[in-house]
């Protein structure tokens, strides 16, 4: 099955590599959940389909995942039946809230399904047969499942059978921990997902170093409800109780240590529920000299290892990224998803699958988010733009279920450090142009860092407030998000900013080091000195289906690639950067450049009183 998909996300990547143009997919960037009109569903029970679930009860051994084998019968089969996953089990009008209008009729089904398949996947012959054999794989999710049997497609479900429910052995139990830094660069702070109210059980973090957990850190405990949701979806059939989220603080870390840790909760009977033991290096001390590797993407979505929901409309490449990621995970220190982080919009349910989806890398290396439009954008909800492209949720579940070390987290800037590398993300669904309360920051961000202990300087957020040729940009003349560059190029070219990362547009490109429209160095590959401009980076490809480029290339354009991929960047000590693409689909290297120079050069000085020499290499 897993086989199967491989070969499918393989084959995605030869189609980009030969100009399939995903943008051309009927149905492209469509969440599949919605294209459900579960609110018109009615009951056409059959007493001679059935549906059976097996094996009933999961996660016997501790796992968190499992195959289900869901066999079926129907007595007037279609070509269009679908077949549900629904939890928790009992989906029907019992658990919807009253309707008070009394001119309005209640739906038999209030809750879209957390992934659906057709019926005749498994089987060609299942419209003559009416029988069937499919395969899901289920995460836990803190309740129990069933699977109901629709005729009628999406647009006008009808209900024939339901199965047997099923549940995990502890369905509440610690799960998907995900590791970000703390607001210093000796703490890491651990986030994981439970079933556990504080009323419940207590939450910590059983760590030490290596091979000998000492130690009990407590945790904070979050959650968020259906009416902290701005809309629709998120508001109504996409809502899901998302459960308990806790963090933990890692205090006083020693660099570039490795520490191991498993999360756990203490029940009110003296009893313990642990995960397994996960472990991490602690992050170096800001300017330390050591190799130090990062990964930074966006737009990466999720997608369904066993095939449901159609994903590969939606987020074809998403696997592709991820599977790449784990298999070098040993050679990566920590990553940043710069927006656009799970496409849910609006169906809750998609949170606990991506979580679960990064969590073999999460666990392992700091995974540092940033917000984008499908996280926060809703009208009159505060965010810049008001478009409804979060499906309701306004930010509340990203901001929620990530942390990130910002002074607000529902104003999603912040500033970290990384050995040599001083990082400054911005948020674009807030203002910040010119006067604005995150224009300050940026500059502060920006003019804080000591280029001599730090002289990697990056700048990354999720619209493109720089430069990208993709389209509809193209289309528009400007060649960037609207008002994007503005203001904030001077302070790029005044803190002599390295490298700006950008989201949003879902393809790679990289631009000449450029200030006002013009490259301002010659070189492509190999820059050394004082390089005069910003380079910047278009790094959307993490997994959405992918963005058209403009017919027209810019002079500022050296490199685009469409399909899916991320950058890697090594610094090997003070002097030399090396910047590397990487597809997805093969984890090779499709455009690299590296910067070599003094960290004594003209960084180093304050912008006004730099010398006119170098001491770059």
């Amino acid at each position: 099955m897993e086989e199967r998909f491989a070969l499918y996300v393989l084959l995605c990547c030869v189609a980009a590599n030969v100009g399939f143009s995903w943008a051309h997919v009927n149905g492209f960037g469509e969440q599949p959940l919605s294209k459900i009109a579960i609110h018109k569903a009615i009951a056409a029970f059959h007493d001679s389909a059935s549906i059976r679930a097996h094996p009933v009860l999961l996660g016997l051994k501790g796992e968190d995942t499992q195959w289900v084998t869901v066999s079926l019968v129907s007595p007037h089969p279609s070509a269009d039946d679908w077949l549900g996953v629904f939890s928790p089990a009992k989906f029907n009008s019992s658990s919807c809230p009253p309707v008070n209008d009394p001119k309005e009729q209640a739906p038999y089904i209030c809750s879209a399904p957390i992934k659906y398949k057709y019926a005749n996947e498994s089987n060609s012959d299942y419209t003559k047969t009416g029988k069937a054999t499919l395969n899901f794989r289920l995460i836990n999710q803190r309740s129990d499942f069933s699977f109901g049997l629709f005729s009628g497609g999406l647009s006008n479900p009808k209900l024939v059978a339901v199965s047997n429910s099923i549940s995990f052995a502890n369905p509440k139990a610690p799960l998907y921990p995900r590791l970000a830094q703390g607001k210093s660069w000796d703490e890491m702070t651990v986030t994981w997902t439970s079933g556990y109210d504080i009323s419940e059980a207590s939450p910590f973090v059983e760590w030490g170093l290596k091979g000998d957990l000492q130690m009990h850190s407590p945790a904070g405990t979050l959650t968020f409800f259906q009416n902290d949701m701005c809309g629709s979806p998120a508001r109504t059939v996409g809502w899901r109780d998302p459960g308990f989220i806790h963090t933990s603080f890692l205090k006083n870390l020693w660099p570039n240590t490795v520490y191991t840790y498993r999360i756990g909760h203490l029940l009110h009977n003296g009893s313990y529920v642990w995960s397994k033991i996960y472990s991490f290096r602690a992050s170096p001390y800001p300017g330390q000299d050591s190799l130090q590797r990062v990964v930074i993407f966006g737009d990466m979505g999720k997608a369904e290892r066993d095939g449901s929901n159609e994903y590969s409309n939606y987020q074809p490449g998403s696997l592709n990224t991820t599977d790449q990621l784990i298999r070098d995970l040993s050679n990566i220190d920590i990553v940043f998803h710069i927006g656009d982080i799970t496409y849910a919009n609006g169906y809750i349910s998609q949170w606990d699958q991506f979580t679960a989806q990064v969590e073999p890398i999460a666990s392992t290396v700091p995974y540092m988010i940033g917000s984008g439009n499908h996280e926060r954008d809703w009208p009159n909800s505060g965010s810049f733009y008001d478009t409804t492209d979060s499906g309701g949720e306004c930010g509340v579940p990203a901001e929620t279920m990530f942390y990130v070390p910002a002074e607000n987290r529902a104003k999603f800037w912040y500033s970290t450090d990384y050995g040599m590398f001083h990082f400054c993300i911005a948020d674009t669904e807030h203002d910040w142009r010119e006067g604005s309360e995150q224009y300050r920051f940026i500059e502060q961000c920006l003019a804080s860092v000591d280029r001599r202990k730090q002289p990697w300087l990056i700048f990354a957020a999720h619209r493109v407030l720089g430069y990208s040729s993709d389209y509809w940009y193209g289309q528009e003349g400007s060649f960037e998000e609207p008002m994007g560059r503005e203001s904030l190029q001077r302070l790029w070219q005044k803190y002599k900013v390295d490298i700006a990362f950008f989201g949003h547009v879902h393809n790679y490109e990289r631009t000449c080091p450029i200030y006002q429209n013009q490259c301002v160095n010659t070189e492509k590959y190999h820059y050394t000195g004082t390089v005069n401009g910003t380079i910047h980076v278009v790094v959307g490809g993490g997994g959405s289906h992918l963005s058209d480029f403009s017919e027209v290339t810019p002079n500022w354009s050296l490199y685009r690639d469409y399909d899916w991929g991320f950058v890697k960047l090594t610094a090997f000590n003070h002097s030399s950067l090396l910047f590397e693409y990487k597809k997805s689909c093969d984890g090779k290297v499709y455009d690299s450049f590296t910067i070599s120079r003094d960290y004594r050069d003209v960084l180093a000085c304050v912008h006004g009183s730099c010398e006119a020499t170098t001491l770059a290499s």
